[in-house]
């Protein structure tokens, strides 16, 4: 199969594998049918070969993981778009979930998603980038891990703390930018963020699979929960593409995608977005293709997407906008302006008339060369069209190819460990140097610190005792809130502010 019947107009309407990583456009008011397209194009991937990644922001996504049932007004509509050999059935899905509730937990590390998109996430301003970018620039250079927030916290405090010397190496760090950093992390912890960051971080091949049949795999992000933090969801969503750019192999033009990536609330991604991360975005998008990687933006109007991505969108589905306002209006002139003309139909008035599962829709075709767009009936989905219960959802998740590798975090050794006990060393070594008297020190050249700090073969030192007080303490979180406790400063609490 190298092609998705898409629907119905004057003919069968397809998308070509072919042309599918040429990217795509699904657009309409809610409520019109979108989420429809999505899963017939999704369910038509999967048939492929073609491993699908989508976001599931209001749960009838979800309905993919189960076969539909079938009515009489669906067979009626199989009928008249012409479905042969059309049967309700399950396609194979992973679901995934930041907050690990309703799947896998998804995580990345803040080395990974790095600074430009941490600093959207965080919302502070180009000044703080620049400090946030100088954080990163030091823990590479002293090979300390930030895989988590936890992590940064320590790296912020260790930077306030030494920021007079940091300043004079890197570029001016004021205590004020460092605060403002700190507070905002603080706030995305509020916010649950911290689940985002840690280990296992998830490994791109996950997002690659097909089943034992050869069907592409759907992963599913569950979102209800994350949509409602723009920022988090949109940076997240940036990263996963960046991260298949920059990772994945040129493959030229494939007879199918490697994989196809929906960004549903695609207006999201460019909201506040600064100039340059507009063009890595365009950069991306166009380049992402030769890598067999095909992206579809699903928003509501079509300029939700900027002019240079929006020319590079090959296949359009448009749903019904209605033209109550001048932003309505001009959005529907916008979709009309971005098809190929059909004299059969004037776009601008059709696009208002449409009714729901109804669209109109441009593929790609031979040589790449656009199709004149036409008015189509939207072929139903073979999956149920809504959501699923917590118990189907529970036993999609209980056979998951991706078993339970991610289901439980990991603490290895990072930033904020070895910062803690680079902090207690030089605290021991601080507090044994006040309590010697000056005479001793002189007479016995550091003899009495060396046999403080480090004891001797019949007594225990002060560091190593330290040392294994910490150790028992950060097993627990209890004790990693007492370690804080002890170090005080470094985390920048309230008397760094």
């Amino acid at each position: 199969m190298n092609q998705i019947l898409v629907g119905k107009g004057d003919k069968p309407v397809q998308l070509l594998a072919k042309y599918a990583n040429r990217h795509g456009l699904i657009a309409g008011a809610t409520g019109t049918g979108k989420t429809i397209s999505l899963m017939v194009l999704a369910e038509g991937f999967s048939r492929m070969g073609v491993p699908v990644f989508m976001v599931d922001v209001k749960g009838d996504v979800a309905g993919l993981a189960m076969a539909g049932v079938a009515s009489e007004k669906i067979q009626q509509r199989v009928a008249q778009i012409g479905m042969a050999g059309y049967a309700n059935e399950a396609n194979p899905v992973v679901f995934w979930d930041v907050f690990g509730q309703a799947g896998h937990p998804l995580r990345t590390t803040i080395s990974e998603i790095g600074p430009s998109l941490l600093a959207r996430i965080l919302g502070i301003n180009d000044i703080q980038e620049g400090g946030l970018e100088i954080a990163f620039k030091l823990a590479d250079e002293q090979g300390l891990l930030l895989l988590d927030l936890d992590d940064l916290q320590a790296l912020l405090g260790f930077v306030a703390d030494k920021r007079k010397e940091i300043s004079t190496q890197y570029g001016l760090v004021s205590a004020q930018s460092v605060a403002a950093i700190q507070r905002a992390l603080l706030s995305l912890q509020r916010e649950g963020g911290s689940a985002l960051f840690g280990e296992p971080a998830l490994e791109l091949k996950e997002l690659l699979r097909t089943d034992l049949s050869g069907r592409g795999v759907i992963n599913i992000l569950t979102a209800d929960q994350l949509i409602l933090k723009p920022r988090l969801y949109s940076s997240l969503l940036l990263w996963l593409v960046s991260e298949l750019f920059e990772n994945l192999p040129e493959v030229g033009d494939l007879d199918q995608p490697k994989l196809v990536f929906f960004f549903d609330e695609a207006h999201l991604l460019f909201n506040d977005a600064p100039p340059i991360l507009r063009q890595r975005v365009e950069q991306v998008v166009r380049i992402i293709r030769s890598k067999g990687v095909g992206l579809y933006f699903c928003s509501q109007f079509p300029d939700d997407v900027p002019n240079e991505i929006l020319g590079q969108l090959g296949n359009r589905i448009q749903h019904a906008l209605r033209a109550y306002t001048p932003r309505d209006q001009k959005a529907v002139k916008t979709a009309a302006e971005t098809f190929v003309a059909n004299p059969k139909l004037d776009v601008a008035e059709v696009i208002s008339q449409l009714s729901v599962g109804e669209a109109l829709i441009s593929t790609l075709q031979e040589k790449g060369v656009p199709m004149p767009v036409e008015r189509t009936l939207i072929c139903p989905p073979r999956c149920r069209m809504g959501a699923i219960t917590p118990e189907e959802r529970a036993a999609v998740r209980a056979r998951s190819p991706v078993g339970n590798a991610y289901d439980v975090p990991v603490n290895r050794e990072s930033a904020y460990e070895i910062l803690s006990r680079r902090t207690i060393t030089e605290r021991a070594v601080a507090d044994s140097e006040s309590k010697q008297p000056a005479a001793e020190k002189s007479s016995e050249g550091g003899g009495l610190v060396s046999e403080i700090l480090w004891g001797t073969t019949r007594r225990q030192g002060l560091v190593e005792t330290l040392a294994k007080q910490a150790a028992r303490t950060v097993g627990s979180q209890i004790g990693r809130q007492i370690l804080r406790g002890v170090l005080g400063g470094i985390l920048g609490g309230s008397s760094r502010r």
